[in-house]
């Protein structure tokens, strides 16, 4: 019986000493899988269901029907395009408050077009990291930007586990336009539809690209070719993609101009001048593509406040490949949308 005791005890003992071995080797994140734990929790204890939601006579009757549309806009997704059928997403609505969910950290490299990869366990690589708590989230930003990377705080549109876990309604999705919205929706169940690992850009292109097309498709379903939601949706795209190209050639002006600086005994000064001259001609020159638009607002500029790596490799991990799904969806498929799904799923899905 003794010696039972005894090796259960050495048993635990041995445990909590891996546990604390393990949290002091990898201490930064295991806090930070501790505050997403946290985070996720929150949501998952704060959301209500869209049948009480529905019910309630405080909510407008206009933000129900904006969650019913979100609930046409899937079913349309499962139906029409063959996605995935998830119960646990979008069942539930989630009150942001006004404030934003998850801030999304972007690293690059200071003269490189080149980001810092983070590695998450089992679902892979990503270039940004998520933080449900704002401080956390600026907390880090400024140890990079101490160490002297170009940083980049973005805020998450929607919350998406891939489909592992519920995934609620946000609040702010309701004050989206149709258009918007559609895209949105598809976007995250495309990526409960086919899981690229360690290829954030590819992934992140490839739900772009499915859910643009799928929300024109829903469009003309629910409202017509000719309708004010289906031309809206049609010209911001148009001009979308003129922003798209042009901040994808800056792109590569950009790693073009930081080439040079090989083998160059330039200063910081220096390469930071040429560097943010290029960005101020790349920002400045893309008013002739918003100049007779009334489909997107113009970006502001601010010459105090350029964008620095981490804005265009953000930029570029969900841009810089659609062209590239339009063209094999057009020429391979010949436009044959069930064949491309299918085909990207048994291409990714490994």
């Amino acid at each position: 019986m003794a010696l039972k005791i005894r090796r259960k005890y050495n048993f635990w003992l041995l445990f909590i000493v891996v546990l604390v071995i393990v949290f002091f080797w990898q201490r930064v994140w295991v806090v930070y899988l501790y505050q997403q734990a946290r985070g996720g929790l929150d949501v998952a204890f704060n959301t209500r269901p869209l049948e009480e939601v529905l019910k309630d006579k405080n909510v407008a009757d206009s933000l129900k029907k904006r969650i019913l549309l979100i609930g046409e806009i899937k079913r349309f997704a499962i139906d029409s395009l063959g996605l995935q059928d998830n119960p646990k997403v979008y069942q539930t609505l989630y009150d942001q408050q006004g404030r934003p969910l998850v801030y999304l950290l972007t690293v690059a490299e200071r003269y490189k077009m080149e980001a810092v990869m983070f590695n998450f366990p089992l679902i892979g690589n990503f270039t940004y990291k998520g933080f449900f708590d704002s401080t956390a989230a600026y907390h880090e930003e400024n140890i990079w930007k101490l160490q002297g990377y170009d940083t980049e705080m973005g805020q998450g549109a929607a919350y998406s586990t891939l489909g592992w876990l519920p995934e609620p309604i946000l609040s702010s999705m309701l004050y989206y336009s149709d258009g918007k919205l559609a895209s949105l929706i598809i976007h995250e169940m495309t990526h409960g539809t086919i899981f690229v690992k360690d290829d954030h850009e590819t992934s992140e292109n490839l739900a772009n690209f499915i859910g643009d097309y799928g929300a024109k498709r829903f469009l003309i379903y629910k409202y017509g070719k000719e309708s004010p939601q289906f031309q809206k949706k049609n010209q911001s795209k148009e001009v979308r993609d003129k922003y798209i190209k042009h901040l994808n050639r800056g792109t590569l002006k950009l790693d073009s101009l930081y080439k040079t600086f090989e083998g160059k005994k330039l200063s910081d000064i220096r390469k930071d001048s040429l560097k943010y001259a290029l960005i101020e001609e790349i920002e400045i020159s893309q008013d002739t593509i918003f100049k007779n638009s009334t489909a997107l607002p113009k970006p502001k500029i601010d010459r105090k406040d350029l964008p620095n790596n981490a804005y265009f490799i953000g930029f570029k991990t969900y841009n810089s490949k659609q062209n590239e799904f339009e063209l094999i969806f057009q020429k391979q498929y010949k436009g044959n949308f069930e064949h491309f799904l299918k085909s990207m799923q048994k291409k990714y899905n490994q």
